[in-house]
C-alpha cells in the first residue's frame, strides 16, 4: 500500500525557467531531472522533492508544499537575504499571526513565503 511510497509534490509553473532559475539559485535546490514537457524535478533532503510542470497561470489561495527545517528563523534571515518576502498572517480563527513573517504555534514555528509563480510555501520545525 502507499505507506510505504515516497511522495512528493507537484507545483505548476507559468514560466518554468524563472520557476527553475528561483528553485535552483534562490532555494538552492538541485535540478535532478528535466523533462521535455517541459518540467523539472527538484531534490531536497532524505529522497523528498518536488516536479515543477509549465502550465497556464493557476490560483491556490493555500500552501502546497513544506520544508521541515531545524532553525525556522535561520532560514527565515538566510531566504530574506537571497530576496525572498514572507507572507504576513492574522487569522485568530486558526491561531495564527505572523510576526516578522514567524508564526508561533503550539512550540511549533512556521513562516510562508510565494515561489516566482505564486506557489505558497512553508518551512516550519515541525
Amino acid at each position: 500500500m502507499l505507506q510505504k511510497a515516497e511522495v512528493y509534490a507537484t507545483l505548476p509553473a507559468v514560466d518554468i525557467k524563472r520557476a527553475r532559475k528561483f528553485y535552483e539559485e534562490t532555494l538552492g535546490l538541485k535540478v535532478v531531472r528535466e523533462d521535455p514537457s517541459p518540467g523539472i524535478q527538484v531534490e531536497a533532503a532524505g529522497g523528498t522533492g518536488l516536479y515543477i510542470y509549465q502550465r497556464g497561470a493557476t490560483k491556490a489561495d493555500h500552501t502546497v508544499a513544506g520544508f521541515v527545517v531545524k532553525d525556522v528563523e535561520a532560514e527565515v534571515r538566510e531566504l530574506k537575504a537571497r530576496g525572498v518576502k514572507f507572507e504576513e498572517y492574522n487569522m485568530p480563527e486558526m491561531g495564527i499571526k505572523t510576526v516578522d513573517g514567524i508564526a508561533t504555534m503550539d512550540g511549533m514555528k512556521s513562516a510562508w513565503f510565494k515561489d516566482t509563480e505564486g506557489n505558497i510555501l512553508a518551512i516550519s520545525n515541525m
